[in-house]
């Protein structure tokens, strides 16, 4: 699979207790600087495959919603979410956990399947002309503030 932006890190935590916390989108705007957080939809309370969940998100002064899909639910290996605008899929945004000698290695990616109009869109709505740029960004981030957090984590 070819990702349009992907970020590796290291961190010392089995690749179950990391598999808790991305899993948990609720949570996931304590570590993201761009979303906020949000809910399970339709009577889903965790991640599954096709389980939807409405995200908040931020940047700057502008703040907008999104609507996913989880397309992906291998326990503890990967997780994926397809962005829905419209019933088109725009991008996936996909966790795979390996585990390592010392704990797990992480890749957070982000797959782009937006065409010109929806770009643009997505610009107008986030502010965010250069979306693979701004994306690897705040996924090093989301990396960084996930591996501090799941050290804290007590399973």
């Amino acid at each position: 699979m070819t990702y349009n932006v992907a970020v590796v890190r290291e961190v010392l935590a089995s690749p179950e207790k990391v598999w808790l916390l991305v899993t948990d989108l609720p949570r996931m705007g304590e570590w993201s600087p761009e979303n906020l957080g949000g809910e399970w939809l339709e009577g889903a309370t965790c991640a599954a495959v096709g389980a939807t969940f409405k995200g908040r998100n931020k940047n700057g002064k502008k703040k907008w919603g999104t609507n996913v899909v989880v397309n992906a639910c291998d326990a503890p290996k990967k997780f994926s979410f397809g962005l829905m605008v419209l019933k088109k899929n725009w991008c996936d945004w996909v966790y795979e956990i390996e585990p390592t000698a010392t704990g797990s290695r992480v890749t957070h990616s982000w797959i782009d399947h937006r065409g010109a109009v929806a770009a643009f869109l997505g610009k107008v709505v986030s502010g965010v002309a250069d979306r693979a740029t701004h994306n690897k960004k705040n996924m090093e981030i989301t990396l960084d503030n996930l591996a501090k957090a799941v050290m804290l984590f007590e399973a």
